[in-house]
């Protein structure tokens, strides 16, 4: 069964980890193509290299966001369902950013299964939005994830 990892690019390292232990669970996971793209290319700091790109071309960094996010949105689309990484970020136990969150959204709308590694982060000004999908939380417990 397909599964698409949803996350920040600031957990690329947990999206290689997590990419790896469903496949030992024998799920075909996706990760986004930009963790590929920079693993690829012996990028480390993502967040460094986004920046530079940035200084160097805006309107190409637009661009290159705009594929990337059609890119991942084929992926929700194609799987059975996603798996959102929600880790610590910003002082925001469990974050969940802008742009997974969109992910969450078309999952919604396509009514694919939608899992939350960490509980939902209560202090987010969208939890209620989260709650309205119904997630299924699996506290760090891959084995949860039933397709």
């Amino acid at each position: 069964m397909m599964i698409t990892v949803c996350c920040s690019l600031s957990f690329s390292d947990e999206a290689i980890k997590i990419e790896k232990s469903l496949k030992k669970l024998d799920f075909d996971p996706y990760i986004p193509f930009t963790i590929y793209d920079c693993k690829s290319k012996g990028i480390k700091d993502i967040k460094q290299w986004i920046s530079d790109f940035i200084k160097k071309d805006p309107g190409g960094f637009d661009q290159l966001k705009k594929d990337r996010m059609e890119m991942h949105y084929k992926k929700v689309a194609a799987s059975d369902a996603i798996l959102v990484l929600n880790y610590d970020k910003k002082g925001i136990k469990n974050y969940i950013g802008a742009n997974t969150l969109l992910e969450m959204g078309l999952a919604f709308w396509l009514k694919k299964r939608i899992y939350l590694l960490n509980p939902i982060p209560e202090e987010l000004d969208y939890a209620e939005e989260i709650k309205g999908m119904k997630p299924v939380v699996i506290n760090d417990d891959l084995s949860l994830i039933k397709l």
